[in-house]
């Protein structure tokens, strides 16, 4: 217990030193080992609605007797779906990742809405949580996420997923065969190690291998389904699971597969080309994976995963609909009419519909519950702060735990409502406050990063010694680290809230405001507006608000 004491006043330390000023959609990128800078395997997901409250579950690991069957809920909708035999033993799960470093996120594509099964037992959501409690590697959850659709049915429509490990990362997709049909159709291929994959609500896989059963699985019907059902009479070799089981469409490209090449120009510079396949002047797809320029940090997929198409056609910051404080996003909904035509809003990655993302690191290097952690963050990915929490944890930090406040429900102990409080204040003025969110989580996510080496090798010191401590002081770093960036997050709403009051600027010098002696500020900026909004407003309104009388 001496050795847990030291370890908390260095997280303690840490603290100090570090933390002292202020102080319906999905994105997946999956990068192999051989692509990532440090060795590990990746894997981000952004989960993107406006009914998903941003937590993180928990799912100890336990043993159940023989015939134990266990209840099963509807991810989204919370109902009763019926009922799955448990199996003897079962492995801790924390959100998307288990305690041998299995992750599994997914992003949805839809496809054919006649194949969805609609008396089938398991959706996506509940699907991903029961495999991993149920699996050790990645190729293993593909076989008990295949045999658990065989036997239960699948009641989601297509699904993408990603399923990685320490060692390798695989794509699979699926769909159900439709109503009273148990089962699904499939194929899941392995991403070469030094590349990197991206799919976003848009099936990915075309053509497959037939005969590589080291790279590529898929089920027996995968493709005489389809020729029965009319969806493909051609060769087998020439099969497309995307184009048979959810057909290209202006939506797929230009709100789905826009995100894959934004992603894809901003780590293979020849990708950006792809952009007249996304504007629709070709018909030339983008690949399922590419090979990296550089081996790509996990700051960078930090970074890629608050994309809001920069440095390109689909920009959102240079069009109207970003007066007249340079808004990098669009509210919903997507599409919308005028005159009878209808029109739309990019879909960038990044925004108010995200609820919650992260990034899972898993290291083969480290033993399992060291190795993976998921760098967790609520609400806009723009705004969030990615807090990393272990694998082998046995509680979830406070301020992520269900329960905890609720959409209908603010709590100031949730991170979910702090963030939102503080995101909604950058959308109200976003080229001024948005840099004074980003200078705070900028600093407060590198520190996280710095400090990791100094907790990681306590952490394997500890583990040596017993994996049990190693496992209570991580659980403990990560709670007080969330603790901190809570304390941090609110502190900065508050700094936020005195600045940019009543639509002014109060002057401040690093964090501190300027004042005349007397606690009044001085020199107040009134900003206005751009001098484009102007135009905008004279443009609509004539000389309806010129000064025509001079001061006398």
């Amino acid at each position: 217990m001496r050795t847990l004491s030291i370890m908390r006043t260095v997280l303690a330390g840490l603290a100090l030193l570090c933390f002292n000023e202020y102080s319906w959609s999905g994105t997946n990128i999956i990068v192999g080992k051989d692509a990532s800078t440090d060795g590990s395997t990746l894997c981000t997901y952004s989960a993107d609605s406006y009914y998903l409250y941003g937590e993180l579950c928990f799912y100890p690991n336990s043993s159940y007797s023989k015939y134990t069957q266990s209840d099963v809920y509807g991810w989204d909708t919370h109902k009763y779906q019926g009922k799955v035999d448990q199996v003897a033993t079962t492995y801790a799960v924390l959100g998307n990742i288990n305690e041998h470093q299995v992750c599994i996120t997914e992003s949805t594509f839809g496809g054919r809405k006649e194949l969805i099964d609609t008396t089938g037992i398991l959706d996506y959501g509940n699907l991903i949580h029961i495999t991993l409690q149920r699996s050790q590697t990645a190729q293993e959850a593909i076989q008990v996420m295949t045999n658990l659709v065989e036997k239960y049915g699948y009641c989601s429509s297509g699904e993408t997923f990603s399923i990685a490990d320490p060692n390798e990362v695989w794509i699979m997709e699926m769909i159900g065969k439709g109503p009273d049909v148990k089962g699904a159709v499939w194929v899941a291929l392995r991403i070469p190690d030094n590349c990197i994959c991206v799919h976003s609500n848009h099936s990915r896989i075309t053509t497959f291998p037939l005969n590589d059963r080291l790279n590529c699985r898929y089920s027996r019907d995968v493709i005489s389904f389809a020729k029965e059902k009319g969806y493909f009479d051609g060769r087998n070799k020439d099969f497309s699971f995307s184009d048979a089981y959810d057909p290209m469409s202006f939506n797929a490209r230009r709100f789905c597969d826009a995100r894959v090449w934004t992603i894809y120009k901003n780590i293979a510079k020849d990708t950006y080309n792809y952009i007249d396949y996304i504007l629709g002047k070709s018909d030339e797809r983008l690949p399922l994976w590419i090979r990296p320029d550089n081996n790509v940090s996990l700051l960078q997929l930090k970074n890629l995963m608050r994309d809001h198409f920069e440095n390109s056609p689909l920009s959102l910051a240079n069009d109207p609909g970003a007066e007249p404080y340079g808004a990098e996003y669009r509210y919903e909904p997507r599409t919308w009419e005028v005159n009878g035509k209808t029109y739309f809003n990019e879909s960038p990655i990044a925004g108010p519909k995200n609820a919650f993302s992260f990034v899972a690191q898993m290291r083969n290097w480290l033993p399992d519950k060291l190795g993976g952690v998921l760098w967790f963050g609520v609400d806009d990915a723009t705004f969030t702060v990615y807090v990393p929490i272990y694998c082998g944890t046995t509680e979830v930090p406070k301020c992520f735990r269900k329960g905890n406040g609720g959409l209908l429900h603010f709590s100031w102990d949730a991170a979910y409502w702090v963030f939102n409080w503080v995101s909604s204040m950058a959308y109200s003025k976003y080229k001024y406050i948005a840099p004074d969110i980003k200078k705070v989580q900028a600093d407060f996510e590198q520190k996280l990063e710095d400090n990791l080496e100094v907790v990681e090798i306590a952490a394997q010191s500890l583990y040596k010694k017993s994996p049990d401590y190693a496992i209570r002081f991580l659980t403990e770093y990560s709670e007080s680290q969330a603790t901190l960036m809570m304390e941090q997050w609110k502190k900065l709403g508050e700094f936020l809230m005195v600045k940019y009051t009543d639509g002014n600027i109060k002057r401040e010098r690093n964090g501190r405001f300027i004042h005349n002696g007397w606690d009044v500020p001085e020199d107040i900026e009134m900003p206005g507006y751009s001098d484009k909004f102007y135009k905008d407003i004279i443009e609509a309104t004539g000389d309806k608000y010129e000064m025509k009388e001079k001061d006398k």
